[in-house]
Parts: C-alpha cells; sequence; structure tokens
C-alpha cells in the first residue's frame, strides 16, 4: 500500500520547484522545507545539450520561472499540475488584472498556490471549472496551456481558425473551446511539438519541457526574449503584420540618474529606456518595456530638449523613430566655492557642463569619466578654458523622471512577426 505521508512530501517538493525562485511554500504539518534551489545555469543531467527543449528549459530557469530538483534533475517528462502552470504563467507573464478574484472551493487561503492561482486567475490566464472549482491537482492538458496563455495574452486568430488549425492531422481532437485560443497561439508561433510538427496531442497532459517551451515562445510573442532556433516551432507561412502607433502617442522613459546637467548650448548623446510596455487595443506588445531608445539632447530655444533617432527592442529589430521630449528650460546656477554634494548626487554631466563646473569650482575632480555624456573626457580639458575666470555658470537641470517622456511626432509602423 502506498504511503500517503510520502506522496504528500514528494508532491509538495515537485510544487515548490515549479514556482521558481524567490517563492516560499508553506508546508503544513510535519513536512520539511528541502534544501533550497539554486539557479543552474549549466546542463541538466537529465537534458542534454541535444535535448529537444534544452534551450527554452534553460532559459527559463535562468529567468527564474521554473527550476530544477535538489538532485540536480530537470525531470523534462514530468507532467504539470495546474496549480503549478499558474505558478509559472503569473511569474513569467505579470500584467495587470482584468477581474477579480474568486473563492474557488477546493483552494483554501492555506493552499500553497492560493495566491499564484489567484494571479492567473484575475490576469485572465486560468478559470476555474463549474461549481466554482479549481482542480488544482489535477494534470494540464496541452490544449489548457495554449488557451491559457493566449486568452491571457488576449490573443486572437488574424486568419480563419479552421484554416490555421488544419495544419495539424489530429486537428478534429481539439476541443471546441481551445479551437481560436489555439488558431491565435499558432499564428504567433507559440506551438511547439515534439518530434513530430502536425501532431498536437491537445488531449495529452503537458509536460515540464512543453510548458517551458510554450511559455518561452509566449514570451518571445510579447518581444520579451530572443528567439530559439528549434526546429520543433510550429512557424506557418504567415505573412509578418505592420501595426501601426500614431503620432502623438506618450512614451514613459527611464534612465540611470536622476538628473542631467547641461549647458544650454549643448548636444549631448544619450541612450534612454522604454518605462512601460506600449499595447495597441488588442493588446499585443509593440514597444516592450525595456526598449532602447537613442538619441540626443539638441538646444532648443532657451533650453533642450531630446530627440529620439532609433528604438531598439529586445528581439533586436531596429527602427528609426521620429519623437521628442518637452523643452526643458529649468536651471542651476554654480558660483564658485558653492558645494556640489547635492547638485551632483546621482546625476550626470554633459562635457560642456562638466567643463564649466571644474573651472568654475576649481573642482578638477569634476572630471570623472563616469558622469560624462556627449563629447567625453577626452576633450574635457580643450573645454575648460572658455569658462576660466567666471564666477558663475548657470546650467539646465533635465530631470529624468518627469521632463524625458516622448511624443511621437510621426506614425510608427513596426513588422511583427506572428
Amino acid at each position: 500500500m502506498s504511503n500517503p505521508r510520502k506522496f504528500r512530501q514528494s508532491t509538495a517538493l515537485l510544487l515548490a520547484l515549479s514556482l521558481g525562485f524567490g517563492t516560499t511554500l508553506p508546508f503544513q504539518g510535519s513536512l520539511l522545507q528541502p534544501a533550497a534551489v539554486v539557479a543552474q545555469t549549466n546542463q541538466f543531467p537529465d537534458v542534454s545539450s541535444n535535448y529537444w527543449a534544452a534551450g527554452f528549459i534553460n532559459e527559463l530557469v535562468n529567468r527564474g520561472v521554473i527550476a530544477g530538483f535538489p538532485d540536480g534533475s530537470f525531470r523534462p517528462d514530468a507532467p504539470v499540475t495546474r496549480a503549478q502552470f499558474a505558478a509559472m504563467v503569473q511569474k513569467a507573464l505579470p500584467k495587470s488584472t482584468n477581474r477579480n478574484a474568486i473563492a474557488f472551493g477546493d483552494v483554501p487561503s492555506s493552499y500553497w498556490a492560493f495566491t499564484a492561482i489567484n494571479n492567473a486567475y484575475e490576469m485572465g490566464f486560468l478559470s476555474g471549472y463549474p461549481g466554482q472549482v479549481f482542480r488544482p491537482e489535477q494534470n494540464i492538458p496541452r490544449e489548457q496551456v495554449l488557451v491559457a496563455l493566449a486568452n491571457g495574452l488576449n490573443y486572437t486568430p488574424r486568419n480563419d481558425t479552421n484554416t490555421t488549425l488544419g495544419y495539424y492531422r489530429d486537428s478534429g481532437s481539439i476541443a471546441d473551446f481551445a479551437r481560436s485560443p489555439i488558431a491565435a497561439a499558432t499564428e504567433r508561433r507559440m506551438v511547439v511539438n515534439y518530434s513530430d510538427l502536425q501532431q498536437l496531442n491537445p488531449k495529452r497532459n503537458a509536460t515540464r519541457a512543453e510548458v517551458a517551451a510554450f511559455i518561452y515562445q509566449a514570451l518571445l510573442s510579447q518581444n520579451q526574449v530572443q528567439a530559439i532556433n528549434s526546429p520543433y516551432i510550429v512557424a506557418q507561412d504567415v505573412v509578418a503584420v505592420d501595426y501601426r502607433i500614431n503620432a502623438g502617442t506618450i512614451i514613459p522613459i527611464s534612465y540611470k540618474a536622476d538628473k542631467i546637467l547641461l549647458m544650454r548650448d549643448e548636444t549631448a548623446p544619450v541612450t534612454l529606456t522604454v518605462d512601460a510596455n506600449i499595447v495597441n487595443n488588442q493588446g499585443v506588445v509593440l514597444i516592450p518595456q525595456g526598449s532602447e531608445i537613442r538619441g540626443e539632447f539638441r538646444p532648443s530655444g532657451n533650453g533642450t530638449r531630446f530627440v529620439a533617432q532609433q528604438l531598439n527592442l529586445p528581439n533586436g529589430q531596429t527602427y528609426s523613430v521620429n519623437a521628442t521630449s518637452q523643452v526643458i528650460t529649468e536651471t542651476e546656477s554654480v558660483t564658485r566655492g558653492m558645494e556640489l554634494g547635492g547638485l551632483l548626487r546621482n546625476a550626470v554631466l554633459g562635457t560642456g557642463a562638466a567643463a564649466a563646473i571644474s573651472a568654475v569650482t576649481g573642482d578638477r575632480a569634476i572630471a570623472t569619466e563616469e558622469l560624462l555624456i556627449g563629447a567625453g573626457a577626452g576633450i574635457l580639458a580643450t573645454l575648460i578654458p572658455q569658462f576660466l575666470g567666471l564666477n558663475r555658470v548657470d546650467l539646465l537641470v533635465v530631470e529624468t523622471n518627469t521632463d524625458l517622456d516622448l511624443t511621437l511626432n510621426n506614425d510608427l509602423v513596426l513588422r511583427v512577426n506572428p
């Protein structure tokens, strides 16, 4: 007869490892918490370098979405429960909620995945069954994983559903509720079929390796990761779609420092970071958070403004972009003998501003290379003499948290591969 306690311990351990790193699993009763699992950057003994899902698995382990077991294994062919998948998907693809949590009768507040299940439900990735139950311990079939990802990301088919699903020899086995979402997932190359591309196996329980592949491809569809070269990704010949972001759209920006100090006539190249996803009304992420925008500060009237020139997406795509910040005219005076600590705290300096400060205050240490943008330290010494003898200089102060959001001046057309 099986040992119930041993089963509970094994199940709890598997669930804990499904959560990824930084998550604490509340064990009940006399269960002992296993040794912490460390992020693995090397290969698992049961995931060889030529294993079909090795790339997907290793990338998600490095991102902390999934983890290996204390014995160093990954167990790629093990099934995944609905609770485990909820923990994975809400961690891999966090998004704003679009509905309120409900009280599932079979998910008490003491259950290890209570919060993860509520998060996945509120984000729209997972739903329950009739009678307000979730069935957290039930293994999740492949079609449910794909439906959850497509629905949670608000994907709908661009082409005829039956035509798209006709690619699969077993398309007749796909449940009615799953047909449209799976078609949408197929168009966006989220379906990974090993080893037969045209065999979907929608009713078969998804394995840990398959869930890793599906989630990774979902991240790719959101431009959050680099593409992995795998022969098992279903990539139908669907034409890439052009999306237009209208002129006047605001792009929120962040920067590594709180402020930038410039001379009024100074031009300085800077790379800014997109601070939030830019999405269309279908929920497609067109410009992901973390994308880079390269451009320069240019004199404008009595101030300066940032002029964007190039958009670099995380997937390697680049676009020319015409966007500008507001004109910034706020100034702060530097005088001989003043204390510079407050002015320079968490600030970067244009080369001209650094030269002016150095000349007026006599502080040659201001030429720290890490503080400079623009022409750089190489010509700083040649600029200092023009400011010598001055007792005061006025600098433009760019407050990066409030001054640098960009406005598109022209429509921006982005090509998104399905």
